[in-house]
């Protein structure tokens, strides 16, 4: 595939802060070849990533501990999604997870987006959540996990190595 071909593919790269975008920014020498969005959660240490990256959006920061005010996030976040999936359409959406980029990916999927998920180099094995639900309900086009020892607990995925 020629350079000029990459550069007309719209993808979009999210995944939640901490650990699951530190694994995803791993694919830095692949992200700028292609026309991209860079999508995680804002907080102060995220800011940086504008600086370096175009295209750069922030969901609203939420975990599961916050078991009050996190419903309301990921709602919103449902909301906010949306609206960035329709401004980049992107042809992919390369993930890491986690609950962050569920919404995304599911509104991907449904609209053509060929979805790539990333299993979490943290885990060798058990399953993530995320990994559990993208695998079981057919969400990503392509599954890769970076253990072989995965391929016992995701029989259909793709060994693709460590992204370190």
């Amino acid at each position: 595939m020629k350079e000029s071909d990459t550069m007309k593919r719209k993808v979009m790269f999210i995944s939640s802060t901490g650990g699951h975008l530190t694994e995803l920014l791993q694919l830095d020498s692949i992200i700028k070849k292609y026309d991209y969005s860079l999508i995680t959660e804002g907080t102060k240490a995220n800011n940086k990533l504008k600086k370096k990256y175009k295209n750069v959006n922030f969901l609203l920061y939420g975990t599961k501990d916050h078991k009050l005010t996190y419903p309301f996030k990921l709602f919103s976040n449902c909301f906010i999604s949306l609206f960035l999936y329709f401004k980049y359409q992107p042809d992919y959406i390369i993930t890491t997870g986690a609950h962050t980029a569920g919404p995304m990916c599911c509104i991907g999927r449904i609209f053509g987006s060929k979805i790539i998920y990333i299993e979490s180099f943290a885990n060798i094995k058990t399953k993530t959540i995320t990994g559990t639900i993208f695998y079981k309900f057919h969400i990503s086009n392509l599954f890769i996990v970076q253990w072989k020892s995965m391929m016992k607990l995701y029989p259909k995925a793709i060994y693709g190595g460590w992204c370190f």
